[in-house]
């Protein structure tokens, strides 16, 4: 990870991170304010504008680093995670960030998505997810819901969706947090508290594709609806939600419910959200597709593990100091060699 300065002794503001080309995505698209909110946030986290490198797909999304003033990648389909591995591995005093969609990270990245956290490579990795195939124009997604009417499911979606963040919780990934793109406070902070988690960061953004599946968030976006539909958790306080702030998460039968703060019902009797115990975090994801239930948002899950880089440096070490420095024509001739003739 990137030294970390003193925030004044940097003197940096978003203008530092805003190249002079033109951001073109379709107006009113949501990743204009995932945009922002990086540019934003990043002035803040005191680390050297020249250490950020972000690295990037195929897709909508992923045109992303060339609208930020850093170094950036833009690589192939789905391998964004690869490449980002390679090049944290190669100079690990970079600050790296992976870029994605649902599409690129999880239908021909998943794999590679998978892989890089269960690793837990110090990376951190924002995807966007709006479950169409939107720079294709309107494909069903591996995140769309089942029944969808797309151009590639005319009669609806048959497919079950993904849940990415469960998908990243299942790869045991060691911080996962889940924003809304035009939620500016909670995104912000779900990219610092990424930026400061030692290891692989997810980052999962509900994020609205104005032409191909405009409103897919409506019911968490609207800052009329959110209230009564969004739950923002944070840790060691209790699950309350709602316009009044009168609605909160019980245990019922092993199953999460939602009950009316008064009479019956007290802070004392919610659950409390816990960042470090994976039980909790899988509760939270499960309330995603159920109706009953409000949509989680905020830090998921946050721990902390020997990191691959960690590890990958301290075995160099340890075979170094074991067999001494080795050479390339004895790497060549050792094994199981064969002599042409």
């Amino acid at each position: 990870m990137s030294e970390t300065i003193k925030v004044e002794e940097l003197n940096l503001t978003r203008k530092d991170f805003v190249p002079g080309n033109e951001v073109r995505w379709c107006p009113g698209c949501g990743d204009y304010s995932v945009l922002a909110n990086m540019q934003k946030t990043l002035p803040g986290l005191g680390i050297r504008k020249e250490n950020y490198t972000f690295i990037s797909g195929i897709g909508c999304s992923s045109r992303f680093p060339y609208y930020m003033d850093t170094f950036g990648f833009h690589s192939i389909h789905g391998r964004a995670p690869a490449i980002a591995s390679g090049v944290k591995l190669a100079n690990p005093d970079l600050t790296v960030w992976v870029i994605t969609g649902d599409g690129d990270g999880f239908s021909i990245g998943g794999n590679h998505m998978i892989h890089v956290l269960r690793r837990n490579i110090d990376l951190n990795i924002m995807l966007f997810n709006n479950r169409i195939y939107g720079l294709t124009k309107g494909q069903y997604s591996p995140t769309s819901l089942l029944g969808k009417k797309t151009k590639s499911s005319p009669f609806g979606s048959i497919d079950r969706p993904f849940n990415p963040s469960a998908v990243a919780l299942g790869a045991n990934a060691t911080f996962i947090a889940r924003a809304i793109d035009v939620d500016a406070q909670g995104l912000q902070e779900s990219i610092t508290r990424a930026q400061a988690h030692k290891g692989a960061s997810f980052i999962e953004v509900y994020q609205n594709c104005i032409i191909f599946n405009d409103g897919e968030f409506g019911d968490v976006e609207g800052k009329d609806t959110r209230p009564d539909n969004a739950l923002f958790v944070v840790h060691g306080e209790p699950m309350i939600f709602g316009k009044d702030r009168d609605k909160g998460i019980i245990m019922e039968n092993h199953h999460p419910k939602v009950v009316t703060l008064g009479d019956k019902w007290s802070e004392k009797d919610l659950l409390v959200h816990d960042e470090t115990n994976a039980i909790i975090t899988n509760l939270l994801l499960e309330m995603t597709f159920d109706a009953s239930t409000p949509t989680p948002f905020g830090v998921l899950r946050a721990v902390e593990e020997p990191t691959y880089d960690e590890m990958l440096v301290s075995q160099i070490a340890e075979v170094t100091r074991i067999k001494g420095e080795g050479t390339l024509e004895s790497l060549y001739a050792s094994g199981d060699v064969w002599e042409v003739k």
